[in-house]
């Protein structure tokens, strides 16, 4: 018998290097993704840091996650009762990685490393696994941003016998570039979603920033490719979907 879950996904302007302002976003966004009934919730690509490719600011932005630093992240999340996919840079040792954590009421549930990078991404190491989790009964895996270019990447969360792929992405571009693929960005998840028989959730940013620009897009996927919801282009805001799977 399928359940309905409902999910939810943040589009945000990135806030850059600054810890205490993101988990503010993280604590207001994820309180009201609860109030609307939300189990689970998105945040962007590199959102708790900031997304660079500048491997000085990624080294000095990093996190290790056995660290006490990170820990007492954790005991700020602790409060939130909707579990969170939040996007992070992750250092071990000395290799960086763009990495989502999968945080719950203040635990480290586990985490996802993304394992297809860009060519302005080569400062990262690419990760080689695929988690699947299980929150409340929904299974899910993650592909972060350029993973879904990639078919073997959400069918390797299928696969596993997950529902729902979520998705962590940061598409902030050269103007003509954004405008390219304002529209693409949703018809590949699509296309993987379609593929796999799973529900895609994706959390992007938006904004401009050192004239670049992320018009988005933050929605909900269903199996057979339909966009289900949507926030709208170029504008910051919470998306909470029931999903039935």
């Amino acid at each position: 018998m399928k359940q309905r879950f409902t999910v939810a996904a943040c589009q945000l302007f990135d806030v850059q290097d600054d810890l205490e302002q993101t988990l503010e976003e993280i604590i207001e966004y994820a309180t009201q993704a609860t109030d609307e009934g939300a189990t689970l919730v998105c945040f962007p690509e590199n959102y708790l840091q900031g997304y660079t490719v500048d491997e000085r600011q990624a080294r000095r932005r990093a996190i290790d996650l056995s660290s006490v630093q990170f820990a007492e992240i954790l005991k700020q999340l602790k409060p939130l009762r909707p579990t969170l996919v939040i996007g992070l840079i992750e250092k071990v040792e000395e290799s960086l990685y763009i990495t989502a954590v999968v945080v719950q009421r203040g635990k480290l549930l586990g985490h996802y490393r993304k394992n297809r990078l860009t060519a302005g991404e080569r400062l990262y190491a690419a990760g080689t696994e695929t988690p699947v989790f299980e929150v409340d009964g929904l299974r899910f895996g993650i592909n972060i941003c350029y993973d879904t270019q990639c078919s073997q990447r959400a069918a390797a969360v299928a696969n596993q016998g997950a529902a729902l792929v979520v998705c962590p992405c940061y598409n902030m571009l050269h103007p003509e570039n954004a405008e390219t693929w304002k529209e693409k960005h949703n018809a590949i998840r699509a296309e993987r979603a379609r593929e796999t028989g799973l529900w895609l959730l994706s959390s992007d940013v938006t904004g401009e920033r050192d004239g670049q620009i992320s018009y988005g897009p933050t929605a909900v996927i269903d199996p057979g490719g339909d966009v289900v919801a949507q926030v709208p282009l170029l504008e910051e805001g919470l998306l909470v979907q029931e999903i039935l799977v």
